[in-house]
Parts: C-alpha cells; sequence; structure tokens
C-alpha cells in the first residue's frame, strides 16, 4: 500500500528451489492441496480473529516474474533457462477458500486452503502466511485489549514503533478489525479510510512560553476538537490549570485532557474532579503510555476515570506474543482425478496434520445463537441439522461428542476460481462490524483472559476415521 513494488520474490528461497525442483522432474502441473492453518491462540487466549484476507488476496492477484527478477535468479547460477522461461510466463491458476476476515477462529482450523499446480500452490506459502499471521495477530491483540476497556474507546497509536512501514499500515488496519476505534496513521485513513486521531506532543507545548500559551494557541486553530496534552511539567499543578482556564475563555465545542505519563489511576481521579468542579463534566479524559489489556484492566478495577486510550507499542507489535505461528502444510495429492491425502506425523501430537480437502462447519445452538463446537470435515460430507451429529477428538481416540439442537455453518468461502478472484472483500467497516457480531456469539467463559473455556474443535467421523487410517498405515 505504501509503495507499489512487484512482492513476487517476496518469499523465501527454497520455494524457488522446490518449484525448480518439481519443473525439473516433470511435476509442475501435478495438483496439489494445501492448508494454512495455525498451532497455538496468542497469549493463551481463547481465540483470535482471521485477518489480512484482503492483502493475500492482492498478492495472489498480481503475481508475476519480472524482467529484474528473472536477471536476479539468473545469477544464482541455480535454475535453467527453461525453468526461468517458465517463471517468466507464470500465471496463477489455483482455486482458494478462505474463512472470511473478523471471523473468530481456533487452531487446527483451514483459514485457507489452496488447490492447483504444485509450483504455484507450494510458491505462494510465503506470501500467504506473511499477510494473515501478521494481521490476525495483531487483529487478535486489539481485541483483547478493546475489551479489556469495558467500552471505553481504544485508540492504536503505533505507527512509530511498527515494525516498518507495511507493518504500521496493515497493523492499523488489523486493529481497527479487532475493534479499535481508529489509529494515529493517517496513510492508514487515506487507503482504508480508519478513523485518523490524535492531539499533539510535548514538543508542541515546549514551543510556547507557557502551557497556557500552547493550549490557547491550539484551542484557536482547532476549536471543533481541543485536546489538550497536560502532562508536560506536571499534570496536576499547571497542566490541568491551564487547560481550564483555556476551556473557560476559549469555550471549545469539544474538550478533552491526555495523560502520557504518572499514575494514570491516580491521575485520572484527581483530574476528573478538578474539571468536574470547573464545570467541565463533558470534558473527556484520554490515557496513554505503555499499555496493555492487563494494565486496562487493572486501572479500571482501581477507579481510574479513563473516557479512551491510547495503545501503541504493546499493540501493533503484539508484544506480550510477537508470533501467530501460522504454517502451511500439504493435505493432499490429486491424480487422474483420484484425492490422496496427505499428513504429516509427528512425536508431538499438536503437530500432527489433519488429512484430506476439508472445510469447516461452525454449529451453533438453536436457542441460545451461541457457538457450541465448530467441526472440521471432508469437503463433500454436509452437517445433517436437527438430528443428534456425533463429533471427534482430534488428539484422543476414545473422546467424543453428540451434540443436538443446532444449526450449522460453512466458514469457508471461495476466493480464487482458476486464477480468477470470486469474492468481493467487504468494506472495513463490514469487517470491524462482523467481528463484533462474531465475537458475541462465543460465550463469556471463551472471553476470559486467564484460563478461557476451551472451545470444541473436533472432526466428523469420516476425518477422524481417515486420519486414524493413515496414521495406522504410516506406523506399519
Amino acid at each position: 500500500m505504501i509503495e507499489q513494488i512487484n512482492t513476487t520474490l517476496l518469499t523465501d528461497f527454497y520455494e524457488l528451489t522446490m518449484a525448480n525442483g518439481y519443473f525439473e522432474k516433470g511435476m509442475a502441473d501435478d495438483i496439489a492441496y494445501f492448508d494454512l492453518f495455525f498451532r497455538k491462540i496468542p497469549d493463551e487466549g481463547g481465540f483470535a480473529i482471521m485477518a489480512g484476507l484482503e492483502q493475500m488476496i492482492g498478492y495472489l492477484g498480481n503475481l508475476q516474474f519480472d524482467d529484474r527478477d528473472i536477471d536476479y535468479l539468473r545469477g544464482k547460477g541455480m535454475f535453467s533457462e527453461a525453468f526461468l522461461e517458465y517463471l517468466r510466463n507464470f500465471k496463477f491458476e489455483c482455486d482458494v477458500w478462505a474463512i472470511p476476515e473478523g471471523t473468530p477462529v481456533f487452531p487446527g482450523e483451514p483459514l485457507v486452503t489452496v488447490r492447483g499446480p504444485v509450483i504455484q500452490a507450494q510458491f505462494v506459502e510465503t506470501i500467504m502466511l506473511l499477510a494473515i499471521n501478521h494481521q490476525s495477530l495483531i487483529a487478535t491483540k486489539a481485541n483483547r485489549i478493546v475489551r479489556a476497556a469495558q467500552g471505553r474507546g481504544v485508540m492504536e497509536f503505533g505507527t512509530r514503533r511498527a515494525h516498518g512501514g507495511s507493518g504500521a499500515v496493515h497493523g492499523a488496519r488489523a486493529a481497527y478489525i479487532g475493534g479499535c476505534i481508529g489509529t494515529a496513521c493517517a496513510l492508514a485513513e487515506r487507503d482504508f479510510k480508519i478513523p485518523a486521531l490524535g492531539t499533539m506532543a510535548h514538543s508542541w507545548v515546549q514551543m510556547f512560553p507557557s502551557e497556557y500559551e500552547a493550549f490557547k494557541t491550539y484551542a484557536e486553530i482547532y476549536p471543533e476538537n481541543c485536546v489538550l496534552l497536560v502532562d508536560t511539567f506536571n499534570v496536576l499543578k499547571s497542566g490541568i490549570p491551564a487547560a481550564i482556564k483555556v476551556f473557560r475563555e476559549m469555550k471549545p465545542k469539544k474538550m478533552g485532557i491526555r495523560i502520557d505519563s504518572g499514575d494514570v489511576t491516580y491521575l485520572t481521579k484527581k483530574a476528573r474532579a478538578m474539571l468536574d468542579q470547573a464545570g467541565f463534566k463533558e470534558c473527556t479524559i484520554v490515557v496513554s503510555n505503555s499499555l496493555d489489556e492487563y494494565i486496562i484492566r487493572d486501572v479500571i478495577g482501581q477507579g481510574a476515570q479513563i473516557d479512551t486510550f491510547g495503545v501503541g507499542e504493546r499493540l501493533i507489535t503484539s508484544k506480550s506474543e510477537p508470533v501467530f505461528g501460522g504454517v502451511y502444510k500439504l493435505a493432499a495429492l490429486e491424480k487422474n482425478g483420484v484425492l490422496i491425502p496427505k499428513m504429516k506425523i509427528s512425536e508431538n501430537i499438536e503437530k500432527i496434520t489433519n488429512p484430506g480437502f476439508k472445510t469447516v462447519y461452525r454449529l451453533f445452538d438453536k436457542d441460545t445463537n451461541k457457538a457450541v463446537a465448530d467441526v472440521i470435515t471432508l469437503d463433500h460430507e454436509k452437517i445433517p441439522e436437527g438430528s443428534e451429529y456425533e463429533i471427534f477428538d482430534p488428539q484422543i481416540t476414545w473422546k467424543r461428542k453428540k451434540i443436538s439442537n443446532f444449526y450449522a455453518k460453512n466458514l469457508r468461502v471461495q476466493i480464487f476460481d482458476k486464477g480468477a478472484c470470486v469474492y468481493k472483500s467487504p468494506d472495513i467497516n463490514e469487517i470491524r462490524d462482523y467481528c463484533k457480531v462474531q465475537i458475541d456469539t462465543l460465550w463469556e467463559e471463551i472471553l476470559r483472559f486467564e484460563n478461557p473455556h476451551e472451545f470444541y474443535v473436533d472432526l466428523s467421523k469420516e476425518l477422524w476415521e481417515l486420519k486414524a487410517k493413515l496414521i495406522e498405515e504410516y506406523q506399519e
């Protein structure tokens, strides 16, 4: 978004060496199925939020090797001219399915499935993981912070601490999907229509002979939205008194103060009392300075008087757990129209993959409309509604659960059909609203920060039996 460049080589080099190997062995057009999924929810939370699909679509729709790319690869001395010519004529022709952005998602679920010629389906691994891992991480973290704020606004203030320009802009997008009310990043507003918000820096106050003159000048320029930074020198002795004096004289239409340091619980309580006593009960209080969901939860519990939070570095970098951990694994091959399921076996149970071409259903209780379980099924399966349905734990062979009085929703939608995009990304506000509605379908126990209830993600009987059969075959 910041600079339109060819991102085709934004990939791990082994994607190219594998592609070359498939080409040299005559396997370029073999059909493969790959799943993108994650194994662990960040911060030991109860759910994650799917995000980054729009950017993934943009990447996949613009894959092409230009002359500069070909020259670079030729210079490596590893690739034949026939392979380089293949890349020069490269055209993405895969089918892609995905779970829409804003959907609460859980470990093991195929967030994205790609079917197509193996070189193409394998090559897009890095680009897809880059888009989905980053934005899903930030959307998930943002939503934790938003929920901690208990209805108070949360502004994303992390542009200057983000990991590069793309991290700032796409991080702002993901944070907005997660529930933030706006961003400090102007480019995010230009490109994604996310409200850009902000007040002033301490340097503005220091540029004037006094806080009073700095505040008065700001109020003259911005009478419609006058939020004053009151902690440059002393919040209670000089900052708030100067702000109150300016509010009385200038009478701005909307007024507020921001505190960026100190004990925010103590300071906001005192500030609220001073503002109310001066007759400015409508004046809002904004707090920033290295906040996260735990600090926000604690200061609210201590009675802090805060209307809006500005959250920067710990949101935009997901400082507490900065890796989402999505992976991209082969699930099946297709030979002469026949599907051959594939799976990865590991001594670590959580790393054993689910084989075959799959989809994900979410089951909802008919009486409460709350989500009760997700079921990963083979693509051709249909879940019968209105009758008892048995689902199987993907890791424990004897553990199964029977569900009744439910309705089912297939979470997956098709994104590409033979390389042509058949999906229109919703407006960013539609994604944000959808995210809130979907989170409201989760039980409160899943929303806890500590020891959240584990949401069931089970397998259909047919998929479970296929997985057990392959494990047994591999062990022979």
